[in-house]
């Protein structure tokens, strides 16, 4: 098991670089799009080519960071039904869901998704729209993307059994909706408060 978790923790380190290092994507997409609207409303003057470079930044910016957001646990999850099991019930519930379905769905795309990309690059296929780019790096984003996520999967499977074993502690305790309100709530009014008697010893200076 501690070999299985040692797999585990090199995994997520490398997915927690990946996924924090491509948030600047978005900012580099930001900044192709500003500078296409500003040629465009200057010069009169555009490209598909800019076009398409902010899909493809914002592309890998989405499926770069996609296995550090489920090392996280923070995909969306609907806790109508969840939330209301215990613990050991939602690890449960958890195991099964990595291994049946978040597991064979990003194998299967994996699988379908690098032969699709090495087509693509074979080809040297290009953009139908006129002045576009090449086709294969926004599929080698697709299919790398998905390669993470299968490796974060199996991660998290490691993980989670070790969890159920009482090998390591829970790195991530479910909070319902409404406790994380609670709790919330709490650490306002307890601001308020500080901020409160801190103005409260400054008047009586």
């Amino acid at each position: 098991m501690q070999a299985l978790l040692a797999v585990a923790r090199g995994i997520d380190r490398v997915n927690a670089f990946i996924g924090k290092s491509v948030m600047w994507l978005i900012l580099l997409a930001v900044l192709v799009s500003s500078g296409n609207a500003i040629v465009r409303k200057l010069f009169n003057w555009s490209s598909n080519s800019l076009l398409e470079m902010q899909w493809y930044l914002f592309g890998a910016a989405f499926m770069g960071a996609a296995a550090y957001t489920l090392q996280q646990n923070e995909h969306i999850r609907i806790d109508v039904f969840y939330g209301t099991r215990t613990r050991r019930t939602q690890h449960w519930i958890d195991l099964f869901g990595h291994v049946f379905f978040t597991l064979p769905f990003v194998v299967l795309m994996t699988w379908l998704l690098v032969p699709y990309a090495l087509q693509a690059f074979r080809s040297g296929q290009i953009s139908t729209n006129a002045g576009g780019l090449i086709i294969w790096p926004a599929r080698a984003i697709l299919a790398l993307g998905f390669a993470q996520l299968v490796a974060q999967a199996l991660s998290e499977i490691v993980k989670k059994i070790a969890v159920m074993r009482g090998v390591i502690p829970d790195p991530h305790p479910f909070v319902s909706a409404h406790e994380a309100a609670q709790l919330e709530g709490a650490q306002l009014a307890e601001t308020v408060s500080q901020l409160a008697a801190k103005d409260g010893s400054g008047d009586k200076r």
